[in-house]
């Protein structure tokens, strides 16, 4: 009967502990306090660009990335770049390793193991053109074609130059290449 008790417990208490854990299509940082970024998974930010069509922003991250957790921390937290980023972008953030199908355009994207529990989801790997760095942030225009796939840590006047870049439409007339050298 102790044996049963102990046993009823424990799964209790795995069950409590199991719920604190975020499923794989949730974004890691998430909030909705003032000043504070607004993260969407790819889901919501396609769900809404039906009805208010904005550029997306994708922060490909995986858990293990330092340098992920260190934008996440700084340039994500600046208030300019949180400021931009809400105005013109649904920003989303995706786990370039989730394990959680994405369906979108009749496709399902997937996760795809490359053995010793390591693998890449198809999406991200679609989105970076196979070319796995991380943090990697692909900018999307309203009708999810690529403007550019921009590899590595931001600083935040590097990023604020990658939004102005996207959002005000100078692609359309300019090179990131020449864009950048004058800015």
């Amino acid at each position: 009967m102790k044996k049963l008790a102990f046993l009823g417990i424990l799964a209790a208490f795995f069950g409590v502990f199991c719920l604190n854990f975020k499923t794989p299509t949730q974004p890691t940082i998430s909030s909705n306090e003032p000043g504070t970024l607004k993260w969407y998974t790819w889901q919501e930010a396609t769900e809404l660009n039906k009805t208010k069509p904005k550029k997306i922003m994708i922060d490909v991250y995986t858990d293990w990335c330092g340098w992920c957790k260190k934008m996440d921390k700084s340039t994500f937290m600046d208030p300019k770049v949180v400021e931009y980023l809400s105005a013109n972008f649904y920003p989303v953030k995706l786990d370039a390793e989730q394990k959680a199908d994405i369906v979108f355009n009749n496709e399902t994207f997937k996760f795809v193991d490359t053995g010793n529990g390591k693998g890449v989801h198809t999406l991200a790997y679609s989105l970076l053109d196979g070319r796995m760095g991380y943090p990697s942030v692909v900018y999307l225009t309203e009708k999810y074609e690529r403007i550019m796939i921009s590899p590595g840590y931001k600083e935040v006047p590097d990023m604020m130059k990658e939004l102005k870049f996207a959002a005000e439409n100078i692609y359309q007339t300019r090179s990131w290449d020449d864009f950048s050298s004058d800015n």
